[in-house]
């Protein structure tokens, strides 16, 4: 087995829309829909507006997260790891280098926004000191939708 590389990435990227895609397919299984209706751009991940990342295994891209700028906070976005690669500390990695990147950045604060038929994420992120915050993106009005935050 390769090892797994975690390396920034343009948004728009073949490889990682294809990526993104899967993201979006499994996300529209849980909810219906597109899985996402958030206005997202390459730009929102081009510096300084933020910056994208992607684990691979050899050629293949197992996993993605980005953050982009959302006031003064680094709001995470794309988080994804393919089913085949789950298990393997591949989400806390991409999540630790989102984090990292974001304080380089000057930004104090990570914001998300899950939903609550996510409870794998919901539990990673609160193992990795994220706490409840009042529901601020996209879909903050809607039923199920859960926001999250962690200082840097």
């Amino acid at each position: 087995m390769s090892e797994i590389e975690i390396r920034a990435a343009r948004y728009d990227e073949p490889a990682v829309q294809k990526l993104v895609g899967e993201a979006l397919a499994e996300l529209s299984q849980r909810y219906g829909g597109s899985g996402d209706d958030t206005p997202v751009s390459a730009a929102d991940f081009a510096p300084p507006r933020g910056r994208f990342f992607v684990a691979g295994r050899g050629d293949e891209l197992i996993g993605c997260a980005g953050w982009r700028v959302h006031g003064e906070d680094a709001e995470l976005k794309r988080m994804f790891t393919t089913p085949a690669a789950r298990g393997l500390g591949v989400a806390r990695r991409l999540l630790a280098v989102v984090e990292d990147s974001a304080r380089a950045d000057g930004r104090a604060r990570v914001i998300l926004e899950t939903g609550d038929k996510q409870p794998e994420a919901i539990a990673l992120y609160q193992s990795c000191g994220y706490e409840r915050i009042p529901d601020f993106g996209y879909y903050r009005d809607e039923e199920g939708v859960l926001s999250f935050a962690r200082d840097l």
